[in-house]
C-alpha cells in the first residue's frame, strides 16, 4: 500500500498572499503547501481523499488520471472546493465516481454541488460535467470503497464532526481537535499515522502541533506525518524539534505502508 501527499496546507495555503516570513519565501520545495488531500494506492486501486482547490495541479504534478473512489472528511471549502476537477476523472468512467463520507457532509455537498449528484438539476452551461454518486458511511463501521475495507473514524472538529480513515494500518485524521479515547481504540497496531497539526499554540478546531505529537505518541504508530500546516514554520525548522518517529509531510511526499 502506498500513501501519496497531494497537499500537506491549511485553509490559507502556503505562501500565504501577501505573505513575506521566512516560509512563504523559502526556496525550499516542501515550503510549498497546498490544500490537504492524500491518495491511497493499494494494488491497483486509488482512493482519493477530500478534493481542494488545486486539486487539478495536485493530480496532474503526481501523474494520476484515474481514481477509483473519493472519501470526504469533512465539507469546508478547502477540503471539497476543487470537487469539479473530478470532471477528468469522471468522464472516462461507465458510470459515476462513487463519493463516500459522513451523512451530513454528502448533504452539504449535493445542497451546494445538485448538479454533480442530480442528473436533473439545472447544470452550468458547458459540455461536460462531473458525475459523482453520493454514498454515506457510518462511523466505527467498516466498509469497502472500490474492494478495499476502510474504517471511518468520527473525530471532534470543533461543534463539527470529521471524518477519519483507516486503511489497513495506515489511518488518515485531519482536521481532529482531538483523538478521543474510543477512537484511538480503532488506532492500534499502525504502521503510518497521519495527524493534523495547525499551529504552535492552541486552536478551537485542530490539534496544536503539541497536542498533535502527543496524541501521536499516545497512539504509538511507528511512524507519524503531520499535516495541515501554516506557514508558522518552514520545513526544516520543525523537523529539527519533532521526536523521533514524527515528521512534517510535504507536498508530494511518497509513503510506503507496511499491511494492507
Amino acid at each position: 500500500m502506498r500513501l501519496r501527499f497531494l497537499g500537506t496546507g491549511t485553509s490559507f495555503g502556503v505562501p500565504q498572499i501577501g505573505c513575506r516570513c521566512r516560509t512563504c519565501t523559502s526556496a525550499d520545495p516542501r515550503d510549498r503547501r497546498t490544500r490537504s488531500a492524500a491518495l491511497i494506492e493499494v494494488g491497483e486501486r486509488r482512493l482519493l481523499i477530500d478534493t481542494p482547490p488545486e486539486l487539478r495541479l495536485q493530480l496532474v504534478a503526481a501523474g494520476i488520471d484515474r481514481v477509483d473512489a473519493v472519501l470526504y472528511t469533512h465539507a469546508h471549502a478547502d477540503h471539497v472546493h476543487g470537487i469539479d476537477d473530478l470532471r477528468a476523472i469522471s468522464v472516462k468512467r461507465d458510470a459515476g465516481l462513487p463519493a463516500y463520507g459522513p451523512a451530513a457532509t454528502m448533504a452539504e455537498l449535493a445542497d451546494k454541488f445538485p448538479y454533480l449528484f442530480d442528473r436533473g438539476a439545472a447544470a452550468p452551461a458547458g459540455p461536460l460535467l462531473p458525475e459523482l454518486v453520493a454514498e454515506v458511511l457510518a462511523a466505527g463501521r467498516e466498509t469497502r470503497v472500490a474492494g478495499v475495507a476502510i474504517l471511518p473514524i468520527a473525530l471532534p472538529h470543533g461543534d463539527g464532526t470529521v471524518f477519519g480513515y483507516r486503511v489497513g494500518r495506515l489511518a488518515y485524521l485531519t482536521d481532529a481537535k482531538d483523538v478521543p479515547a474510543g477512537a484511538r481504540a480503532a488506532l492500534t497496531d499502525l504502521d503510518v499515522l497521519v495527524l493534523n497539526a495547525l499551529l504552535p499554540r492552541p486552536h478551537p478546531l485542530h490539534l496544536s502541533i503539541p497536542e498533535a505529537v502527543a496524541v501521536a505518541q499516545q497512539i504509538g504508530a511507528r511512524r507519524t506525518f503531520l499535516t495541515h500546516l501554516t506557514h508558522d514554520f518552514p520545513h526544516a525548522d520543525l523537523a529539527a524539534q519533532l521526536p523521533a518517529g514524527i515528521v512534517p509531510a510535504y507536498d508530494g511526499l511518497v509513503v510506503e505502508v507496511a499491511g494492507v
